[in-house]
């Protein structure tokens, strides 16, 4: 993703798209369907963070960088986990602090 973005950025700004691709069904649905994801991948992070700050800070980073962001935001929170914990370790918010052992 970080290739093709840094790519297609390269050859068009975003602001220079034509005015017939903004209004095409298609790319409208599109764009629709992928902010909806972001959305609902955004309440997951409102869910595991305990900080407006963080929660705020993600929602931009998703808003501005769409998928990147998310995959970062995973594999920041696989980095916290051990490779042989249960998937709940993931998907649900932490009851302890992270520093402290058995988090």
């Amino acid at each position: 993703m970080l290739g093709l973005t840094s790519w297609a950025s390269s050859v068009q700004a975003l602001w220079k798209i034509p005015g017939e691709v903004w209004r095409n069904p298609w790319f409208l649905a599109t764009l629709a369907d992928a902010y909806c994801g972001f959305l609902f991948f955004w309440l997951w992070v409102i869910y595991k963070e305990r900080s407006w700050l963080a929660r705020l800070g993600w929602l931009v980073a998703i808003v501005l960088l769409g998928n990147i962001a998310m995959a970062v935001y995973v594999l920041l929170q696989t980095w916290h986990i051990s490779g042989e914990a249960p998937i709940e370790k993931l998907l649900l918010r932490r009851t302890t602090r992270r520093y402290e052992s058995g988090a």
